[in-house]
């Protein structure tokens, strides 16, 4: 009798120990999930909360060198950046500013004195892609759907500084991983990952932000570094950033653009 009810006690506990491992493992991910969400809540705050979160527009003049396997370019070219949340953008490129590139919702134009032409699909691909798993867009979009994953990947090591690392995986199984600075929760980097359509290789993009300085209220990096699969391909150098302009009618028309263009 004495051996019987020592076995059922085991196998009572072998049938419950599963169950009790996998509570526990649900409330471990429940708590690492928090700990993410309150590290991306500390990046907001520290970005500028709520006036951050309704920024109207921003606009971001300066220079940018390009590379080539990890090596620069001679000389930078003249640009001027300007984003409009959520899917408004206009680069202006060159001291007279006479190419124009426009990115309205999904679509692409480059304006220049022959007029105004479809930017090609894999430059506009690139391009959303950066959009899509933009600090802003990860925020903005992913936090707010209740599908989304949030992971504490802990402390690392980025650009000399320590860093809180935070993983966001959206329903369709897209990521976007950002380092945060552990004393200024101000981001570091943001890199994501995506697939060659053609050659079915993994790409992993990064941008690295540095230079932070306070322009209107908003901590704004002043430098930012973009890499493909570890090589440095741009460099952004930005000597002067607007917020919430009021832009002149007709802004983001490419035929508006394509009529200011000197001919």
């Amino acid at each position: 009798m004495k051996m019987r009810m020592v076995v059922a006690i085991a196998l009572a506990v072998l049938l419950v120990a599963p169950l009790a491992a996998r509570a526990q493992s649900a409330d471990d991910a429940a708590q690492n999930a928090e700990q993410a969400r309150d590290m991306l809540n500390a990046m907001v705050k520290a970005l500028g909360g709520d006036a951050w979160l309704n920024i109207r527009n921003v606009m971001q003049k300066g220079h940018v060198a390009a590379f080539f396997q990890g090596q620069p370019d001679l000389g930078t070219t003249d640009l001027w950046l300007y984003h409009q949340w959520p899917d408004h953008d206009r680069v202006e490129v060159t001291k007279h500013r006479d190419v124009v590139e426009l990115y309205l919702r999904r679509q692409g134009w480059e304006v220049t004195y022959r007029g105004k032409k479809a930017i090609p699909a894999d430059m506009l691909d690139e391009f959303l892609r950066r959009r899509d798993h933009s600090i802003e867009t990860a925020v903005k979009v992913w936090m707010k759907d209740p599908r989304t994953i949030l992971i504490y990947e802990g402390k690392r090591m980025a650009a000399r500084h320590m860093a809180d690392q935070v993983t966001l995986i959206s329903a369709d199984n897209q990521s976007i991983t950002i380092q945060t600075d552990e004393q200024t929760h101000l981001p570091l980097s943001r890199s994501f990952q995506w697939r060659d359509p053609v050659y079915k290789d993994k790409n992993t993009e990064l941008e690295e932000y540095a230079g932070y300085q306070n322009i209107e209220g908003f901590p704004t990096p002043l430098s930012i570094t973009r890499s493909k699969n570890g090589e440095m391909v741009r460099q952004y150098y930005i000597d002067k950033v607007e917020y919430n302009r009021d832009l002149q009618e007709g802004f983001w028309d490419p035929d508006a653009a394509a009529r200011q263009v000197k001919k």
